[in-house]
């Protein structure tokens, strides 16, 4: 063990980890980034393949983004947005908003996709609180679906329905209206897409015509719910969850945290269906994995709500100290220049044909029971039994021994369950698709035995 490794041991908590099983283990101890690789302390290099938990775009060492920071630092590293504007965060409200679906046209920082959503939940709560019309005070609750997740504050934790993740701490949150999602692989209804015709809408319809003039907001991940299992909403889906919100009078907020930035080929998810929500969440990729940062962005008439005098008491009384930090800003603004000098959408249009196409031939694997993808985000569900699609016992951790198999082959994944998660940087070249989804359909075979 490397003097590393021990003091880790002695001193580091890690996030989602079960320490006891850490302790016995033998970690991986990352000393540098090159590219779309990590490297150890003992020279190996892994491609990064969950994009460092889904917030690298475009490699570890981007010189323009490293630049920004460096020429930012120069001039400044932080100050308050509290009582005072800075140049930076500034420049990126104005680019966020040009970016943004038509409609948003207000930016509020945070630090991360959960505080990002947290505000959104606030901001929705307290619109309808001040709007002024007679029944809007009675709009108090929120909607969310199955398998969501939307971060681990506790608000971020109410809405979510990941129960591994959430259950301990439900003593501590608010009761949600629960609607089903789209997982069509499993679908409750016993349904097929297309011939379903979205039948998995209803249940959001029901509670909103039950419940509708409650309802503060219905949050979504538009096109694909991410820590759920990497389960993709059918075409129309989040076009017609717009629709009911309409119908019903309350908003819309879309968790963008992991879509956002071109993960599904678009900058926004929303884009895809034309949907403009009411309220945004933005985190992760924002500074292509240098620094961190969150936005929410609101629509101008949720903004207006929070006008007037200040002994009305109206203004959101919510802030974090490092709102708008002026390097992570920086960086975040060359973010969007790379966006647009190295034509990265165009890139991830061809690169994400290649990922599909390459993992298309693990499904002739028999321990592989769907395979689902959304641009660069994908995900591959392992089943014990194909026909009846019968999961493995959790115990056995299946996906779990595929990823570490997988560190042995030079790349890093993270499973969801039983579902290896695979989503490489923006910047992952063709090579590097095939080099993953070689090694993965290996190691299947090999922890298998298939």
């Amino acid at each position: 063990m490397s003097d590393l490794e021990e003091r880790d041991r002695r001193h580091v908590w890690h996030p989602f980890t079960q320490m006891s099983d850490w302790m016995d283990s033998h970690p991986i101890v990352i000393e540098r980034g090159e590219g779309n690789y990590l490297i150890d302390t003992e020279g190996n290099r892994y491609l990064d393949g969950i994009s460092s938990m889904w917030v690298n775009l475009h490699g570890h060492d981007h010189p323009k983004i490293r630049g920004a920071i460096h020429a930012q630092l120069d001039r400044l590293a932080h100050s308050t947005l509290l009582g005072l504007a800075s140049v930076p965060s500034i420049e990126v409200a104005e680019r966020l908003v040009g970016l943004a679906p038509e409609g948003l046209t207000r930016c509020f920082f945070s630090d991360n996709g959960s505080t990002a959503m947290e505000v959104a939940l606030k901001l929705a709560f307290q619109y309808w609180q001040q709007r002024g019309d007679p029944d809007s005070v009675r709009r108090t609750r929120f909607v969310a679906l199955r398998g969501a997740y939307h971060g681990d504050t506790l608000g971020a934790v109410s809405v979510g329905g990941i129960t591994s993740f959430h259950d301990a701490f439900r003593p501590l949150t608010f009761p949600v209206l629960r609607a089903e999602n789209s997982y069509c692989y499993r679908c409750p209804y016993g349904l097929e897409h297309p011939s379903c015709e979205l039948h998995c809408t209803e249940s959001l319809e029901k509670i909103l015509a039950r419940h509708g003039d409650e309802v503060a907001a219905v949050l979504v991940e538009p096109v694909i719910q991410a820590p759920a299992g990497m389960i993709p909403f059918p075409e129309g889906w989040l076009s017609r969850a717009r629709a009911l919100c309409d119908d019903a009078g309350t908003l819309l907020i879309t968790d963008e945290v992991a879509t956002g930035f071109g993960r599904t080929g678009r900058i926004f998810a929303c884009e895809h269906e034309g949907v403009t929500p009411d309220l945004m969440a933005l985190a992760k990729g924002m500074t292509a994995g240098f620094l961190p940062l969150a936005a929410t962005l609101v629509s101008e008439e949720i903004f207006d709500a929070f006008l007037g005098p200040v002994q009305a008491g109206r203004q959101f009384f919510h802030g974090h100290s490092y709102s708008g930090n002026a390097l992570a800003c920086a960086a975040t603004l060359a973010n969007l220049e790379v966006f647009d000098e190295e034509r990265v959408l165009e890139r991830v249009a061809r690169t994400s044909l290649h990922l599909g196409q390459r993992l298309a031939g693990l499904e002739a694997l028999p321990c592989v029971g769907d395979v689902r993808r959304r641009g660069l985000m994908a995900g591959v569900e392992l089943v014990r039994d194909r026909d009846t699609k019968a999961h493995f016992d959790p115990a056995d951790r299946i996906a779990h021994l595929v990823c570490s198999a997988m560190r042995r082959r030079g790349v890093i994944l993270r499973p969801l369950g039983d579902t290896v998660v695979v989503m490489p940087p923006l910047s992952v070249t063709e090579a590097e698709i095939d080099h993953l989804t070689g090694a993965l359909a290996e190691c299947i075979a090999e922890v298998t035995g298939t």
